[in-house]
């Protein structure tokens, strides 16, 4: 396998390198944490437990891949909504890794992104994600890690329940 670009089966670059539980890529050889399967389709309901389980696990980068499927196969009209989960996480991620500006600007970009589906009540699909609870978390988390004097958060510690 060349290392300086590794690529897919489908002659895709994609890096072949391990991750931390925060994405970070470590050293080949090195052994990280097991990657998300790109591509899948879940149920929204398997969407949510799976990114759950990996935010509470200390895993931010990894729910944010799940997210990512669930935009990218999901229909149109949710699209915002699982956008804006995947930001949330990426958001969680950067904050965790030290990089306060970068976090405090996902958390809020993503809080902006899935506001509209608790402003839109019960017309809405959600799948009982707790949306409103989410970017109440997002803003006050992204106000903390700005702060003077922050200390970096904890990824685990800081997950969001996502489900009411």
């Amino acid at each position: 396998m060349d290392r300086d670009r590794d690529r897919d089966r489908d002659g895709r670059a994609r890096s072949g390198r391990p991750r931390d539980g925060l994405g970070r890529p470590l050293p080949y050889g090195a052994e990280g944490v097991p990657r998300q399967p790109e591509g899948l389709v879940r149920t929204p309901g398997e969407t949510v437990r799976e990114a759950q389980r990996l935010l509470d696990a200390g895993m931010p980068f990894h729910a944010h891949e799940v997210f990512e499927d669930a935009w990218k196969s999901g229909p149109e009209r949710e699209r915002d909504l699982w956008q804006g989960l995947a930001q949330l996480a990426v958001g969680l991620t950067h904050a965790a890794r030290g990089n306060a500006t970068g976090g405090a600007r996902l958390l809020r970009r993503g809080a902006g992104r899935v506001a509209g589906y608790a402003a839109a009540g019960a017309g809405a699909a959600t799948y009982g994600i707790d949306v409103a609870g989410l970017v109440v978390w997002a803003r006050e988390l992204a106000d903390r890690v700005e702060a003077a004097g922050a200390t970096v958060p904890d990824a685990a510690a800081e997950a969001p329940r996502l489900s009411r």
